[in-house]
């Protein structure tokens, strides 16, 4: 999930009439994950075939097949050619088989993720503060810097993997196996959200979010845990915000989502 903060444009605002254009295979895509869900599917379990799942979520087959792909694409499905389509063994890394069934456009499902992260990332930075090396405090920093070069260039790409570096390194600086891992497999499941909810978009102001690292990056290189891990929770704070409004727009507007 990108870290970003209030997006430019009124399409993001949930009273406004304009709405971003979403592709039906980003429709259907979200339609399977709940059919997912409902259906108690757990990692391994088999999908109906393509046909299949066109006629239950009232679909083309083509526009099927797109989602089937978008989904294996961010690790939600498997895909094994003359076998079929399975639920994938791991979503994101985690242990809980409970999050197979994580929706990335569901307010409920985004709002306890954010949550989450706040409640990790927000401990993570508050111990990288207090134990990060000269060497950690370095790589927190550049990367910090990465992606505020990247946003001055409005390079997205290059902007979400420095992010991805930066939020790591802050991760390595805490010293403790699992809370890194964690934080790397929680961003994970988030970046499903930005696939389906932000497909062609920018989610917020890159700077902003940028500036927000390097914040978080001089606290952590002053040894201020009580700043940095306040100033975590600030960023991650402004990416629920941001995710909120882009969900909150779309149940507003549900007929800007008609499947073509």
């Amino acid at each position: 999930m990108g870290d970003s903060t209030q997006a430019a444009g009124k399409g993001d605002d949930a009273t406004s009439t304009s709405h971003p254009y979403r592709p039906g295979y980003e429709l259907v895509a979200e339609q399977l994950l709940n059919y997912i869900a409902q259906e108690n599917l757990r990692p391994g379990d088999r999908l109906p075939t393509e046909q299949g799942l066109a006629q239950i979520l009232g679909a083309t087959r083509n526009v099927t097949r797109e989602a089937v792909k978008v989904l294996a694409a961010i690790g939600r499905l498997h895909v094994r050619r003359g076998a079929g389509i399975f639920v994938a063994a791991s979503v994101g890394g985690l242990l809980d088989d409970e999050l197979s069934h994580f929706r990335p456009t569901s307010m409920e499902d985004v709002h306890m993720l954010l949550d989450y992260r706040k409640v990790i990332e927000s401990e993570t930075a508050r111990r990288a503060a207090s134990l990060a090396t000269p060497i950690e405090v370095r790589a927190i920093r550049e990367s910090a810097e990465s992606t505020l070069a990247a946003a001055t260039e409005n390079d997205v790409d290059t902007f979400a993997k420095a992010d991805a570096a930066f939020h790591d390194a802050v991760g390595a600086a805490s010293h403790n196996v699992f809370l890194r891992s964690s934080v790397a497999g929680v961003r994970r499941l988030a970046s499903q959200s930005d696939v389906l909810l932000f497909h062609g978009d920018v989610p917020g102001s890159l700077e902003v979010a940028a500036r927000q690292h390097l914040a978080v990056a001089e606290a952590v290189a002053a040894g201020a845990a009580d700043l940095a891990e306040r100033l975590m929770v600030e960023h991650i704070a402004t990416t629920q915000s941001q995710f909120e409004k882009k969900i909150r727009n779309r149940l507003f507007n549900p007929g800007a989502d008609a499947i073509p």
